[in-house]
């Protein structure tokens, strides 16, 4: 049976504004479910991205982490030292193949960038023994010239040549036949990428493993092939076609699911519910306890973040018992999340429709008490108004919702704040059985992940 290598680039999208810790967690969740290759951006003159690739490196240890090179030879090196610690290290040389992108992004002509494709590729040889050649908008190139870039990576020693189709301008049959007629006669292995810009992407990956294609490109929330689908797909026609994956695939919609909650910054509505089996968890259970539900949700938590899951599942659990459903929630709410600067003492609202309302409230940060009071257009208004007095800054509120997460009498509300700060947008979730309570903690919890980007 083939075994097809799936690469995830969830991680290079752009309009992912992901913290440092969520990135770092979405790496370890693709390795959890099997995925071959984990793909970064190209590094850049930031620090930060370094540590970043050194980061996820020093967690994932059975996934190849490929980092980008594209603008430099010096961009092949930052690329190389920055996976310096990584246990399956690839470099990945991704450029244009189409004569306007080739020539607006790089400055380079077709004779020129046959000589750039060469010496990048022959570079990051001396450097990595895993490097990839990805010939971008492949579909839109001129075919002599496509097919000589192929030849030369090749060459060059390139250990997987990915043809794309950023465009989707091929439909599945045709895109098939592409990849297969460019690569012919290349002794590496061959991948594709196909934009999902016209709903069939997934249909045109399976097409072309089908024709010969050794691996994958996908994305959890992305504009390629859904890891999801292609990864279901695979499962139920291997037999048929003896083609498959890796992919762990009786863990792969929940940690799908678990990625996306953290692309989504809240819980994804459409996604299959769990299944509450009438387990009710009191007060008095212990942190192993909490630990083996967590983990038959299907959660892989570290010990820090099973500490924080087990403070919020007691500060619930001190009101009401707490079911399959509402663990999810606290864990969703309190693990996965960046250190908190600061955290809530106490608060108290005064609300009516014959008085201003007015919010107090305490935070403390460093170990210090510090207290804001404020009024507002209602109690919400009013504690978003101490809380940044408190902080000292004013975030423009970008969204907010609440929802509940079961539907008895006591049933627990899940806040969701979006603040815009510095172009960006960042996501907090509050938990509790009273809205105002769990508002205040998705605020402060947003107002952390700015915080901690910022520092």
């Amino acid at each position: 049976m083939k075994q097809i290598k799936i690469s995830d680039v969830t991680l290079c999208d752009v309009k992912n504004h992901l913290s440092f810790k969520q990135k770092l967690e979405i790496a370890r969740k693709l390795e959890r479910l099997g995925v071959d290759a984990v793909e970064l951006s190209e590094i850049g003159l930031s620090k930060a991205d370094t540590l970043l690739v050194k980061t996820i490196s020093s967690f994932v240890k059975n996934s190849v982490i490929s980092v980008a090179a594209t603008t430099s030879l010096g961009a092949v090196e930052r690329a190389a030292e920055a996976l310096s610690s990584a246990a399956r290290p690839r470099i990945r040389i991704d450029l244009p193949m189409s004569s306007s992108v080739m020539e607006y992004s790089l400055h380079k002509k077709q004779e020129k960038m046959l000589i750039y494709v060469r010496e990048m590729i022959e570079k990051a040889k001396t450097l990595c023994d895993d490097v990839e050649f990805v010939a971008n908008d492949a579909t839109r190139a001129e075919e002599e010239f496509l097919i000589e870039a192929i030849r030369i990576a090749d060459q060059a020693g390139a250990n997987v040549i990915t043809v794309c189709d950023d465009a989707a301008v091929l439909l599945p049959d045709d895109y098939a036949a592409f990849v297969q007629k460019v690569t012919e006669g290349i002794g590496a292995k061959i991948g594709i990428r196909c934009s999902d810009k016209n709903r069939v992407a997934t249909a045109a990956s399976v097409l072309a493993v089908k024709a010969g294609a050794d691996g994958v490109k996908t994305s959890v929330s992305g504009e390629v092939t859904s890891l999801r689908d292609f990864a279901a797909i695979l499962s139920v026609i291997k037999e048929n076609y003896g083609i498959c994956a890796d992919i762990r695939s009786t863990e792969l919609h929940r940690n799908v699911d678990q990625i996306e909650w953290i692309l989504n910054g809240k819980t994804n509505t459409t996604v299959r519910e769990i299944a509450d089996d009438g387990v009710k968890l009191s007060v008095n259970d212990t942190v192993d306890t909490i630990r083996d539900m967590v983990e038959k949700l299907g959660y892989d938590l570290s010990d820090e973040d099973i500490r924080k899951v087990y403070e919020e599942f007691r500060r619930i659990a001190r009101k009401k018992s707490v079911g399959v459903k509402e663990l999810d929630a606290i864990v969703a709410s309190s693990a996965l999340q960046v250190p908190t600067t600061y955290t809530l003492e106490n608060y108290v609202i005064n609300s009516g429709n014959i008085i201003t309302a007015s919010a107090q409230i305490t935070l403390n940060k460093e170990g210090k008490s510090i207290t804001g009071i404020s009024v507002g257009d209602g109690p919400i208004d009013a504690a978003f108004n101490a809380l940044d007095q408190i902080i000292g800054r004013h975030f423009e509120l970008d969204d907010f919702n609440i929802q509940t997460v079961t539907q008895e009498k006591e049933a627990m509300g899940n806040a969701l704040v979006r603040l815009r700060a510095g172009g960006k947008i960042y996501s907090g979730t509050g938990l509790s059985t009273d809205i105002i309570s769990a508002s205040i903690r998705a605020y402060i919890n947003a107002v952390n992940k700015i915080v901690y980007e910022e520092a």
